[in-house]
């Protein structure tokens, strides 16, 4: 059971409690949400008062207990975790679907003919692509990863750019103001980007605002581009839409995406390269 299904069945139980005689109904309510927000990252206030059978202003009470008790961020339209991305979390997803980050990165990698110019994203999907991508002989790469710069610089045939500016400790990702102009200086052969989520609409949603500009200006310098997701991230949501499907040429990943996800990729053309399975 993934995340989804799993708060899908704890706000199931929940409703029955709150339909149930006694409790504190504010209380499993809030706490219920709590969860979903957990899970889902991001929620709207349509989405809260819909799934609880409240009022928008029952939604957004709620909303500010939650904030108030320094639980959740309150955004315009809803309301996500209060912080969505931190060193502990950052290294748990090092090792989080480990293997399959892996098998993901080799099938990126078996994609990338030697000689390309390729631009590199941000975490820890990337890092494992970064390591598998010095299999490869005399590439160019763009990245403002500084991990996974510090990987490829290892490789003496490889030409590597990277941008000035502040390094965020969580994940080594560099900004400045004008990275996404430096990222618009190149051409690529391939950009290959990772994110938080992948939406049932088909919305690329991450945790961090400052990568949209970046990410966006590398797609579309891009003949191929390229997203390497986990089958966890199908489904789910991030506080920041960083684009959608149909930006993207092609998903590499290890599962097939449920119908309704796998439908609206189908319509936007993109074409889904699934991992090949472990001997």
């Amino acid at each position: 059971m993934d995340l989804s299904d799993q708060a899908h069945k704890d706000i199931t139980t929940t409703m029955s409690e709150l339909s149930g005689p006694g409790g504190n109904k504010k209380e499993i309510r809030q706490q219920a949400l709590l969860q979903w927000i957990e899970n889902s990252h991001y929620v709207s206030l349509e989405e809260i008062a819909e799934r609880f059978h409240v009022t928008t202003q029952t939604a957004r009470r709620d909303i500010a207990d939650l904030e108030h008790r320094g639980k959740v961020r309150k955004l315009h339209g809803g309301v996500s975790q209060l912080t969505p991305l931190d060193p502990v979390t950052y290294r748990q997803r090092r090792h989080d679907r480990a293997d399959e980050k892996v098998r993901i990165a080799e099938a990126v990698v078996a994609l990338i003919p030697d000689g390309a110019t390729v631009f590199l994203d941000t975490g820890t999907t990337c890092e494992a692509i970064a390591n598998t991508l010095i299999s490869r002989e005399r590439l160019h790469v763009v990245t403002y990863s500084l991990r996974s710069a510090a990987i490829i610089s290892e490789k003496t045939d490889f030409t590597l750019a990277v941008p000035g500016g502040f390094v965020r400790p969580i994940d080594g990702g560099m900004f400045q103001e004008d990275t996404p102009e430096f990222i618009r200086r190149f051409k690529f052969d391939y950009a290959i980007i990772s994110v938080s989520g992948v939406d049932d609409d088909g919305d690329l949603c991450d945790d961090d605002h400052t990568e949209v500009a970046v990410v966006s200006a590398a797609l579309r310098q891009a003949a191929h581009k390229l997203l390497a997701v986990d089958s966890s991230k199908f489904g789910k949501r991030a506080m920041v839409r960083l684009g959608s499907v149909h930006d993207i040429t092609t998903v590499i990943t290890n599962e097939m995406p449920a119908p309704a996800l796998s439908a609206v990729l189908k319509k936007a053309a993109v074409h889904i390269h699934l991992a090949p399975e472990p001997d």
